[in-house]
């Protein structure tokens, strides 16, 4: 226990370390660092924190707080993947003693050969290029989880007896178009889940989410966002891009269902274009949770964000929320919520600040069926010029069964569109998001997905003139004839209708997938 302690914390402190003595002693670098990498790197070193009365300060607060906002970036940058590698095979000395075999079955190279159509690789409204895309990825997935005994699928959700463990899923992607030859890239594609219970009280956690990728509309990278669902942001033509989200945490548990935690996320966003901008994010999200008796409980979010932006004014943004939830019985609850936001730009932006308070009702069905309402109202007062009011909602429908999976989630309010391609800010928009996964046999499974979205953009509370409504439907299916081959196929539909005649589109795609697995 203790030796997987000590690598699970050498996994989490590889990365600054190594950064650390790259930055004193001039180690050289695994990648080389482009011009605007470097001037990102530069941004960061003269990072503009004076607001913050701790992070400006002599004392050694203030020291620690920008030495470890420095350095971050640079370990974050290459080292975590990396180090995760080298965590698996420190772990590897911990089955000296047992079948290696075992070992071994941790580990599942495979490889992903992929062709896709595409009526508008641009998503362009007039002169629109259609290509054939072949994607050739190779790919490793290290996971502590049991394997399913039908498919060789790793398990999804670790379980309570889980105390340690790591789920690494990484691969590239050669990407090659048949017209358009100059679009051709590498692709990569990592996700990164590890954890580690110390005892039955505090429990650490890290996710990695790390893309490069080409796509017009990124996909939602956060952990909650429904498949299929994507940023408002978009870029205008296939420019490669490049996303890295690192998010630690730590949580300790002092009754039974009273908590105490802290995240961080340190999220960089790069693209080589001359009409988008690279950006960096850092997050620190200290949070609790207590309950007075069964039924009576509170919680308590704080949220500091520190955003860097390659050519827009710099941001400071504070978050406050508090909540009183009431239960009526174990399926049933009800809640008041009170969220506070501030947005300090760097001169000459406008800053604003946003109230949204709410009440929410959420129940039970079943053990596999949940549901949530929430509605409420929010004022956005910008610096200069007037209030924006609207109301605001959250309704959700999760059904997570062993044959189906469903979601159905309606969304309506405000959004705030940072640290992507057009860092759209403050957007007033509706949507809905629906998908529904059916599993016909052991080895196959259909689905299907739709989405609707209301955007009207504001940039610092100044209303544009831009109008967006955007929407999809999608199929898609998998077979498994074998236990090492995978056969899939999705056809998607997506169109934007917007009163600025540039921004509307139509597009078709179909992708057809095989992915061989050892």
């Amino acid at each position: 226990m203790k030796q997987k302690f000590l690598t699970f914390l050498l996994f989490t402190l590889t990365g600054f370390l190594t950064a650390a003595l790259e930055h004193f002693t001039g180690l050289p670098r695994i990648i080389p660092k482009t011009p605007a990498f470097r001037l990102g790197m530069k941004a960061i070193s003269n990072l503009k924190i004076k607001k913050s009365p701790v992070l400006k300060g002599g004392d050694l607060r203030g020291l620690l707080c920008r030495s470890l906002l420095r350095l971050t970036p640079y370990a974050l940058r290459v080292y975590v993947l990396p180090s995760a590698v080298c965590s698996m095979l420190l772990w590897a000395s911990s089955f000296a003693h047992a079948d290696i075999g075992d070992f071994l079955s941790k580990f599942q190279p495979y490889i992903t050969v992929q062709e896709e159509y595409n009526s508008n690789i641009n998503l362009a409204p007039t002169n629109r290029k259609e290509d054939y895309i072949t994607t050739l990825s190779p790919g490793l997935r290290f996971s502590t989880l049991p394997r399913s005994a039908i498919t060789g699928e790793f398990r999804q959700v670790p379980t309570a007896e889980d105390k340690f463990g790591m789920d690494l899923d990484f691969r590239a992607g050669f990407v090659f178009y048949a017209k358009e030859e100059d679009y051709n890239y590498i692709g990569l594609n990592g996700l990164l889940n590890a954890w580690y219970l110390l005892s039955q009280r505090l429990s650490f956690r890290v996710r990695d989410y790390l893309i490069r990728s080409d796509e017009i509309r990124e996909a939602d990278f956060s952990a909650t966002a429904i498949p299929g669902q994507t940023l408002i942001s978009r870029t205008i033509t296939r420019e490669p891009y490049y996303r890295n989200v690192f998010e630690p945490s730590v949580e300790y548990r002092f009754g039974r269902e009273n908590t105490i935690g802290i995240n961080y996320r340190n999220n960089i966003y790069e693209i080589k274009s001359q009409l988008f901008e690279d950006s960096m994010e850092n997050y620190i999200n200290p949070r609790l949770t207590y309950w007075f008796n069964i039924r009576n409980g509170i919680s308590l979010e704080y949220g500091l964000t520190f955003g860097d932006f390659q050519r827009s004014p710099d941001l400071v943004g504070h978050m406050g929320m508090g909540r009183y939830t009431y239960r009526f019985n174990p399926k049933t609850s009800t809640f008041v919520e009170y969220a506070y936001s501030i947005r300090d730009f760097e001169p000459p932006s406008i800053d604003y600040d946003i109230c949204r308070p709410s009440i929410g009702l959420e129940h039970a069905f079943s053990p596999t069926l949940s549901g949530k309402i929430q509605l409420g109202y929010f004022w956005a007062n910008p610096e200069k010029g007037s209030t924006l009011d609207k109301p605001y909602f959250d309704i959700g429908l999760t059904q997570r069964a062993e044959k189906a999976n469903y979601a159905l989630s309606f969304q309506g309010g405000y959004t705030e569109d940072y640290f992507t391609a057009e860092n759209l800010g403050f957007t007033q928009y509706y949507r809905g998001i629906g998908s529904v996964n059916y599993r016909l046999l052991q080895r196959m499974t259909v689905g299907l997905f739709s989405s609707y979205e209301w955007a009207k953009y504001y940039r610092f509370l100044i209303e544009t003139r831009q109008k967006d409504h955007i929407w999809a439907i999608g199929g898609n299916t998998s077979y498994q004839p074998f236990r090492w081959l995978t056969l899939s196929l999705e056809i998607t539909h997506r169109e934007n209708h917007s009163n600025v005649d540039t921004a509307d589109y139509s597009e078709y795609r179909g992708i057809f997938r095989v992915t061989a697995t050892y």
